[in-house]
């Protein structure tokens, strides 16, 4: 892979992964911290579930991503699946926490690490194989998110990108 074209991935994960985040902040604020802990169904994942998942996840696989397995020996990713006890405050540490270690990881890749083979649950994996499972699992996760805070929001919750029905007045204000 070309340095420039290494340049232009890793440029272009760190916009993305920082869009989501942004997508994800967008519809937590608009839901209160109590409506966090909501969930549908026995089977289903609250917003306070899936903050708690992704900020362990993104800890344990971008902490020392270069030199350890991303399944760090302190995870315990049962336990991120139940929040008996958390508090948003809690939650929403491990959420920053996750990202942190993520964003920083990523700020620091250079293109000539993007060959470079890296652990994941002892399975190896090139850095750019590793940055798109990453992103794939976090975008999954963030479209819940969303789709729980439009539940609970209905009709007062507002869009994050266009609005139904608004894609023409979109296109012409483009112009």
């Amino acid at each position: 892979m070309s340095e420039e074209l290494g340049a232009l991935y890793l440029r272009s994960s760190l916009e993305t992964f920082r869009a989501y985040k942004e997508l994800a902040e967008g519809a937590l604020a608009q839901v209160s911290p109590q409506d966090w802990f909501f969930t549908p169904d026995l089977a289903s994942n609250s917003i306070a579930v899936i903050l708690k998942h992704v900020g362990g996840n993104l800890r344990s696989r971008w902490t020392d991503f270069l030199t350890s397995d991303g399944e760090k020996p302190d995870r315990n990713r049962d336990a991120e699946f139940e929040v008996h006890g958390d508090s948003a405050e809690e939650l929403w540490l491990a959420w920053e926490n996750g990202w942190t270690a993520l964003l920083i990881t990523l700020e620091n890749l250079r293109p000539e690490h993007l060959t470079q083979k890296v652990l994941i649950r002892s399975r190896q994996l090139s850095v750019l194989e590793a940055i798109d499972r990453s992103l794939a699992h976090t975008a999954y996760h963030v479209g819940q998110i969303v789709y729980l805070a439009k539940h609970l929001r209905g009709g007062e919750f507002k869009s994050l990108s266009i609005p139904k029905g608004k894609s023409e007045a979109w296109k012409k204000g483009k112009r």
